[in-house]
C-alpha cells in the first residue's frame, strides 16, 4: 500500500521565481558590466562636446591635434598649424587637451 502511494505522488513543481532567477542575474550582470558604463561614457562625451569653445585644444578621431578657431553648429573649424584649418564634426573630438599643450610641442 505504501508503494502505491509513493508511485502516484506527483513530483513537486519547481518554483517559478527560481526559474527566472538565472535570467535576472544575467541581466543584472550585463547592466552593471556593459550597459551602465557605456551610458556613463556617452554622457561624459556629450558633455565634453557641448562644452567645446573657441580656443580649446583638442584631439579628434583622426588622431590630429588642433585648436578650435570657430564653431558652426555641429561642426568646428580646427587650426592644425598657422596655415592649415580643417572642418570637423564636433562629435569626432575624443579628448580635450590642457591649454598650452600644442604650443609646447
Amino acid at each position: 500500500m505504501l508503494l502505491s502511494i509513493l508511485a502516484t505522488a506527483t513530483p513537486a513543481q519547481p518554483n517559478a521565481f527560481l526559474q527566472f532567477l538565472p535570467m535576472v542575474a544575467i541581466f543584472a550582470i550585463f547592466y552593471f558590466l556593459l550597459i551602465r558604463p557605456q551610458s556613463k561614457r556617452a554622457k561624459e562625451h556629450k558633455a565634453m562636446v557641448e562644452a567645446l569653445k573657441v580656443g580649446t585644444e583638442v584631439i579628434f578621431a583622426g588622431g590630429l591635434m588642433g585648436k578650435i578657431k570657430k564653431i558652426e553648429g555641429e561642426y568646428a573649424i580646427v587650426s592644425l598649424n598657422n596655415q592649415t584649418e580643417v572642418k570637423i564634426q564636433r562629435a569626432s573630438v575624443i579628448s580635450v587637451l590642457p591649454t598650452g599643450t600644442i604650443d609646447a610641442i
